[in-house]
């Protein structure tokens, strides 16, 4: 364990840096490499490897063969039973008739107010003029096929088919389909933003959201602007607020998840908010020809809500506004709930290590969730009791002694960022050594405290692949100093 000055026979210091030595077996070096190699795979693969099975799963599984599933079509009663078992023949789950006691200004107000996706008026007189009122800004499918359809009934009774769009998007949406890529334009940057600020352990929780949620708002009212530059959709400023909803919502809940999932936090939520927020939004593909699994979650994912708030706001006078709002409002209480819930966890992992004499790691939860590895490793501290051998190379070494050189046990050894926040602390070992590993590179605040003694601080810097040393001396107080409250970290 020591050289004649007590110092570990596998740190070798100079004036700034330790070198870190240990020699093991062959056998041992040769299994720990490839444990090694294996961690460090599954670290890089696991996050990719979900990319995959998600687009597999979720993408090609939803789009390669959209498929009508009961899409409503609003019928006059009379004709209501008829055509819906020449449907139940013909596209089984297809269609279903929604029959309506009224004349066509009725069936248009139907569509208009999105109880049905389309609406069928029968010739009134044989080899006359058949009726299909759509809407367009639903989706280009929610088009197409009511008029695949509806062709062939009208020829049956030598109709003609007289389709008319009675909520056309502006001209250059012609698929109809801006307002989806708007929206996950909007989502997407909210998600990776939350993933950078995890990183900006300098800045305090509050600074994190209060940065969301201006960023959201900017990410809002540029996105309008410039969509409305292209032509993509109407003028109709009111929908920047459905978009900062939506903003807020994504990057709150993506920060209140970060302390529960942690170093999983990327993968839940791109699972959460792209691979089942995409297919299920009905932006692409009309929720109504997805999967049933899919078409459950549209009312639930806040993507899919923001679709159908700007569709409503835009081209159907605001009818069924108020659920997708009520939706995505929820969200953004859902993620300050999950803010408050992660800081109090947070807390109170903060006192229980405190008052085992473990390891306080302040902030500890976001930086695991910043990087997709699993078992992302954390700021920590070495426990000599396992042996010289269990831990990687560590980041600072120190020795706390006395004014007459004698090793000091026990002494609390805190690491704190320089904005003050404390990332971890330990006590020395009974020779008065601590060890720290997986600490944050740059300039940090090293602090050595004990009771009755003056404390000691020290600026470092944490370079990869240098070891800081940073050794302390401890001064006992004078009798008046000591009447004064000791100097503890935070």
């Amino acid at each position: 364990m020591n050289s004649s000055n007590g110092e570990p026979d596998d740190v070798r210091a100079d004036d700034t840096q330790v070198t870190v030595h240990a020699e093991r077996p062959v056998e041992e070096k040769a299994d720990s490499s490839a444990k090694a190699t294996a961690v460090a795979l599954l670290q890089s693969l696991w996050f990719p490897a979900l990319f995959f099975a998600g687009f597999l799963c979720c993408y090609l599984l939803a789009f390669h063969n959209p498929t009508p599933h009961h899409l409503k079509i609003a019928v006059p009663s009379a004709a209501a039973s008829q055509l819906q078992a020449g449907f139940d023949k013909s596209a089984p789950g297809g269609f279903t008739m929604v029959p309506i006691d009224g004349g066509a200004d009725l069936l248009k107000e139907v569509v208009l107010h999105q109880d049905a996706v389309a609406a069928y008026m029968p010739a009134t007189t044989q080899g006359g003029t058949a009726h299909l009122y759509v809407a367009g800004a639903s989706g280009a499918e929610l088009t197409l096929v009511p008029q695949q359809a509806f062709e062939p009934v009208a020829a049956a009774s030598g109709s003609e088919l007289k389709v008319t769009d009675l909520a056309p998007t502006v001209a250059k949406d012609g698929m109809g389909t801006s307002i989806f890529y708007l929206s996950l334009a909007l989502t997407i940057p909210s998600y990776i933003m939350v993933m950078m600020m995890l990183r900006a352990t300098t800045l305090t929780r509050l600074k994190k959201v209060a940065t969301f949620l201006v960023s959201g708002a900017v990410f809002a009212v540029v996105g309008f602007y410039a969509t409305l530059a292209m032509g993509a959709i109407p003028d109709r400023p009111v929908s920047i607020v459905f978009m900062f909803m939506l903003t807020t919502a994504v990057s709150l809940v993506c920060y209140g998840l970060a302390p529960f999932v942690r170093q999983f936090f990327p993968g839940v939520a791109v699972t959460i908010f792209v691979l089942l927020a995409m297919p299920s939004s009905g932006g692409a593909v009309p929720v109504q020809m997805v999967p049933g699994f899919f078409r459950a979650l549209h009312p639930i994912l806040p993507l899919g809500n923001l679709v159908s708030a700007l569709r409503s706001h835009f081209y159907f006078d605001d009818n069924d506004l108020a659920q997708p709002v009520l939706v995505l409002s929820i969200w953004i209480v859902a993620g300050i709930a999950l803010i408050l819930l992660g800081a109090l966890l947070e807390q109170y992992r903060v006192r229980a290590a405190a008052a085992s004499g473990g390891v306080v790691s302040v902030g500890d939860q976001e930086r695991q969730a910043a990087s997709p590895a699993v078992g992302t490793p954390r700021p920590q501290a070495y426990n000599p009791a396992l042996g010289r051998n269990d831990a990687a190379q560590p980041d600072l070494v120190g020795r706390v002694l006395g004014d007459r050189g004698d090793p000091f046990a026990n002494v609390l050894v805190a690491v704190l960022s320089t904005s003050g926040k404390t990332l971890v602390h330990t006590r020395t070992d009974a020779e008065g050594w601590y060890r720290f590993t997986t600490l944050p590179e740059g300039t940090l605040i090293v602090l050595a405290g004990l009771h009755r003694h003056a404390p000691a601080v020290s600026r470092v810097q944490i370079a990869p692949g240098y070891v800081a040393r940073q050794d302390f001396v401890m001064h006992p107080l004078s009798s008046d100093q000591q009447e004064q409250p000791p100097t503890t970290a935070q």
